[in-house]
């Protein structure tokens, strides 16, 4: 393969882990992050490495060695959670996961020897806290976010229930899901080791994942334990119970992960407090609704995540709570801690769109990032016939925005026919 120092080996990495439609900024942190993380070899390999799904008879090509020590250097990936493996049609394929949701999160999800992971949360806490420029990048860079804010169901009053869809409800999500797997909080454990534990002494294990992400994480070097659904309802209630707030992946159709969130900890949330009335997730469909019947107590700004609810006097100089729409994330926290039912759920006037799956999230947020050409073209390639038509799906189905938008940075003579095409009809 050729000699390549440290330095370019990491050097190449973040390259690569930028052709992600979510990238890591380049910093002194993140290249000793890297360092923990990869070996140096590990580095120089996984760079080398398609974005999209690849088997190990393609790496041991890229790599130039057998399939046999392709499979075995995969394998050790995986159980470091720097891989993520599947099954399609029977045969085992392997993809890098972003750095979040991803291997950030995944090396702080059960507590290992291999690594400093206290080092480690203090670089993660230098880069993600302080630094910022990763953090704005992640949250505000798209219009498309990461991730959703599901509404707590116990929040809803019967007659509101009706009009929740199925893909709203964490129960659903639970219901549906092959695998499910529970792990250890990242944000909470990263804080604990950087000496700021968490204000309200959330539970720990209370990381949700689901599906593929959750068997392969539960396989390979135990980042996840597998839980029946019984269990899975049992973290909810807990988490409930703990006013924590449910964020899952931005998608109608099969999210990887739902996290249990405090606001002292979560990095979203922190973003939302920071950067307030910036969303650095998509709120809810619902937005609370104060009534007469509020007596000023306070208990709803004490546990809103985002510090949306301020007490604050009325026309006839009472002290009652003050929700502020553009920063309330619609969660449900404050409704449950209400002595009185002063506060009920309302629908928003206008729904919020989510994707249809992560095809189609990564396809906007690539469009409204300027980088649609890293979904097509991987090592100046095309990508096989499958992720082709996946993509182009996609766009055919956007709005004419967002299609022109994808025109200008794609530059395909065969879009542009598509496009054309649909037009006509």
């Amino acid at each position: 393969m050729g000699h390549i120092t440290s330095k370019d080996a990491y050097k190449s990495l973040e390259e690569r882990i930028n052709w992600f439609t979510q990238g890591a900024h380049p910093s002194e942190s993140l290249y000793k992050i890297l360092q923990i993380l990869y070996s140096e070899t590990e580095a120089k390999w996984v760079a080398k490495l398609p974005i999209r799904p690849f088997t190990a008879k393609k790496a041991a090509r890229i790599w130039h060695i057998s399939e046999g020590k392709a499979e075995i250097f995969l394998e050790h990936l995986c159980e470091k959670a720097l891989l993520v493996d599947s099954y399609y049609k029977g045969e085992r394929q392997f993809v890098m996961p972003p750095p979040m949701a991803g291997f950030i999160e995944f090396a702080l999800m059960r507590t290992r020897g291999d690594i400093d992971q206290k080092f480690l949360s203090e670089l993660y806490y230098q880069y993600m806290n302080v630094e910022e420029d990763f953090i704005k990048d992640l949250f505000f860079a798209t219009e498309t976010h990461l991730g959703r804010v599901f509404v707590q169901e116990p929040s809803l009053i019967y007659e509101k229930t009706i009009h929740i869809l199925d893909y709203e409800r964490a129960s659903h999500i639970i219901e549906e899901a092959t695998h499910i797997g529970v792990g250890t909080c990242y944000c909470r454990h990263k804080m604990l080791h950087a000496d700021h534990p968490c204000e309200i002494n959330a539970p720990l294990d209370v990381c949700l994942t689901f599906g593929n992400v959750a068997r392969s994480l539960a396989e390979h070097g135990q980042h996840a334990r597998l839980i029946d659904k019984k269990e899975a309802f049992d973290v909810l209630e807990r988490s409930y119970a703990s006013n924590l707030v449910q964020i899952g992946e931005n998608v109608r159709e099969s999210p990887a992960f739902i996290c249990n969130c405090c606001g002292c900890c979560c990095e979203a949330l922190q973003a939302a407090r920071k950067f307030s009335p910036m969303q650095p997730v998509a709120t809810t469909n619902y937005i609370p609704k104060i009534s007469k019947a509020c007596i000023g107590c306070g208990k709803c700004e004490k546990v809103c995540p985002v510090l949306a609810i301020s007490m604050a006097n009325d026309k006839e100089g009472m002290m009652v709570a003050k929700i502020d729409k553009e920063v309330c994330l619609g969660c449900g926290v404050c409704v449950r801690s209400c002595p009185t039912n002063a506060i009920e759920l309302v629908e928003r006037a206008a729904r919020v769109i989510t994707p249809v799956n992560s095809t189609h999230r990564f396809v906007l947020q690539a469009i409204e990032k300027g980088t649609l050409q890293n979904l097509i073209f991987d090592n100046q390639a095309f990508a096989n016939h499958r992720a082709m038509a996946a993509v182009l799906g996609v766009i055919l189905k956007l709005p004419p925005l967002k299609q022109m938008m994808a025109r200008k940075q794609f530059k395909s003579i065969y879009l542009d026919q598509l496009l054309s095409k649909k037009s006509a009809k």
